[in-house]
C-alpha cells in the first residue's frame, strides 16, 4: 500500500480507503475462487494494483472518458484504475462468470459507482470508447482483431484513442506489423524488479463507423 501512496501522492482520502480494501478483499475471495495466484496475494499491490496503475502513467482518464478492460480476470487492470479516475467510466468483461462474480462484488464492496461488470466475448461488446485495457489476454494481433472497431472517433486525451495494453518481454515479433504501436517500459515509473521487463503498449485504432 505504501507504494501506492508514494507514486500517487494525491489520492483522497476515499481513494485511500478503497486501495487499502483491495487486499482484505482479494484475500476473502481468493480463499473461495482462485482469480489471483496463491504466491502473488501476498504481493497483491506490486504485481496487480501498481502494474495496472503504469497505465495511468502513460495516459491519465479524464472525466467522462469511456474505457473498456478486456479479460479483466479478477478486475485488472479495471478496478485500480476506476478507484484512481472516479470520473471516468469502466466496462470489465471477461469470459469466465465466477471470475465477473468477484469482480462485481469487489465494485460493489468499494462502492464504485464507475464500474459495470458482465460475461462477455470482447467481440460480442456494444458501443465505443476511448481505450480498451488490458493485461496480456492473448497476442496483440488477435486482440486486435477482437476490438478494433469498438473505438470512439472523438478525441478527449493527449494519446490517440486505442489500445493501452499491458505486456512484458520482448514484443518485437508480436508487434512488427503495427509500426504505430509505442512501448513505455513500466521500470521507468515504478522501480521495483517485477518490473524489469513490463511495458504499457499505445496502439492508435482508427474509429470505424
Amino acid at each position: 500500500m505504501n507504494d501506492i501512496l508514494n507514486h500517487f501522492p494525491d489520492l483522497t482520502e476515499l481513494q485511500q480507503q478503497q486501495f487499502e480494501k483491495l487486499y482484505a478483499l482479494y484475500q476473502d475471495w481468493n480463499a473461495k475462487i482462485n482469480v489471483i495466484s496463491r504466491k502473488d496475494i501476498d504481493e497483491l499491490y506490486t504485481r496487480h494494483v501498481l502494474h495496472s496503475l503504469a497505465i495511468a502513467n502513460v495516459q491519465p482518464f479524464g472525466p467522462g472518458a469511456q474505457i473498456l478492460d478486456v479479460g479483466t480476470g479478477g478486475g485488472f487492470p479495471g478496478i485500480p484504475l476506476a478507484i484512481l479516475f472516479p470520473e471516468a467510466k469502466f466496462y470489465l468483461i471477461d469470459v469466465i462468470g465466477k471470475k465477473i462474480t468477484v469482480v462485481k462484488a469487489v465494485a460493489e464492496a468499494l462502492g464504485l459507482k464507475n464500474v459495470k461488470a458482465e460475461q462477455l466475448r470482447a467481440e460480442n461488446v456494444k458501443g465505443d470508447f476511448d481505450f480498451i485495457v488490458s493485461r496480456a489476454v492473448t497476442n496483440m494481433p488477435d486482440f486486435v482483431s477482437w476490438v478494433r472497431d469498438r473505438i470512439k472517433k472523438a478525441q478527449q486525451h493527449a494519446l490517440p484513442n486505442g489500445i493501452l495494453y499491458l505486456k512484458g518481454g520482448d514484443l518485437s515479433e508480436e508487434l512488427k506489423d503495427f509500426p504505430k504501436a509505442t512501448q513505455y517500459n513500466i521500470s521507468d515509473f515504478f522501480k521495483d524488479d517485477f518490473f524489469e521487463t513490463k511495458k504499457v503498449v499505445h496502439l492508435p485504432l482508427k474509429y470505424k463507423p
